[in-house]
């Protein structure tokens, strides 16, 4: 079977893995989980990185220091990971999803600018959605497959509408806005060292942010929220969302391999480009250098050629089945004009783009993807 997003471990992880069990430091503990927060920190410029547990409990520690609180609104796009959707009810607040765009397949600007200039206004430095009489808290875009939407204008409509910018980076570490690392252009972000990511944890995540106070307090609520040199004294409701130091063990073996994982993957998508002329991609804006996690297609023969690359013992995959679709979300407000998240669930198609996939392999992928379109274009 060709993976679609496989694991690459060919650097110091057995024997930083091996250097925890010599030293029974193996839980929240250790040397690695500062280290890991370090060479992120720096390899981001975010300032700070706190290390969580996965890339959820990222977002909602996000939400929590943005101060979003029951039955305000929170802005993020209907094509993602549930994830985010998820974080967002965990605070007890309501998704108003936003379409996407038919070409990046980022969050539609122009319907966030609609919906925030006729529906609300701001009363005393917060954003009211006018309708329901509700606080719109946050705007949390997501940079869907690593690429991202155009940042400037979003960073603007945040400042003129007084909201925090939550940026869900889980897909994009490594990805770039002109100069700036994704998750570090808001007042938050959020990465995700999942098993399918371009470097990984196993499960682990990572909160970004400049101010200090921010991370202190991520750490804290993070850790139980346990009042340091007390015994077992808490001064608010915490969470158990510290990531335990073998898994920064591979962290920080990962990210010392980050930028040839990353080169990897863009030649990967390079080669799927040039050997498959006229096949339609994920658009990228100007500004925006992807990390190219996972090169995904647009095409109205997705289910055919899913079958068809199955049946060869090659894995790839759709995209999310869209958040207003989930049966707890349908009530959601849902902004859009053409349902173009919907249209790309049902003809988008990720392709296999491990940092370990051979040439041989990916052109094994390529040849079968020609031939499907041969045999399902007649």
């Amino acid at each position: 079977m060709i993976p679609l997003s496989e694991p690459f471990l060919g650097g110091n992880e057995w024997a930083y893995l091996k250097q925890c069990l010599d030293t029974n430091w193996v839980s929240s503990a250790g040397s690695f989980v500062e280290a890991f927060e370090r060479i992120v920190a720096t390899y981001s410029g975010a300032g700070h990185a706190v290390a969580v547990n996965s890339g959820t409990s990222a977002l909602h520690l996000a939400l929590l220091l943005a101060r979003v609180q029951a039955n305000e609104l929170v802005l993020l796009p209907n094509l993602t990971f549930v994830a985010t959707a998820n974080a967002v009810r965990y605070v007890g607040a309501q998704p108003v999803l936003i379409d996407v765009r038919p070409d990046d397949w980022q969050m539609d600007l122009d319907l966030v600018e609609e919906f925030l200039d006729k529906s609300c206004e701001l009363q005393e430095g917060s954003c009211m959605h006018l309708p329901s009489g509700k606080r719109v808290a946050a705007l949390l875009p997501v940079h869907v497959l690593g690429g991202m939407a155009d940042m400037d204008r979003l960073l603007a409509i945040a400042q003129r509408w007084q909201l925090p910018l939550i940026e869900d980076a889980a897909e994009a570490v490594g990805s770039r806005w002109k100069d700036q690392h994704a998750g570090t252009l808001g007042t938050l972000g959020c990465l995700s060292f999942n098993g399918n990511k371009i470097i990984t944890t196993g499960g682990g995540g990572m909160l970004l942010c400049r101010d200090e106070d921010l991370a202190r307090r991520a750490r804290h609520l993070a850790s139980q929220a346990k009042v340091p040199g007390s015994p077992y004294y808490h001064d608010c409701t915490g969470y158990n969302y510290r990531l335990p130091n073998l898994l920064a063990a591979l962290g920080v073996a990962q990210m010392e391999q980050l930028d040839s994982l990353l080169r990897k993957r863009q030649q990967l998508a390079t080669t799927y480009r040039e050997q498959l002329p006229g096949v339609q991609f994920q658009k990228t804006h100007p500004f925006c250098r992807p990390n190219h996690w996972l090169t995904t297609i647009y095409t109205h023969r997705k289910e055919a050629i899913l079958q068809f690359l199955q049946a060869r013992h090659i894995q790839a995959r759709s995209l999310w089945t869209p958040i207003k679709q989930l049966p707890m979300y349908q009530e959601c407000l849902y902004i859009s004009r053409e349902n173009h998240s919907q249209h790309l669930f049902e003809h988008c198609l990720s392709l296999p783009s491990s940092a370990s996939l051979t040439e041989s392999d990916q052109l094994r992928v390529i040849e079968a993807i020609k031939a499907a379109l041969l045999r399902f274009s007649a």
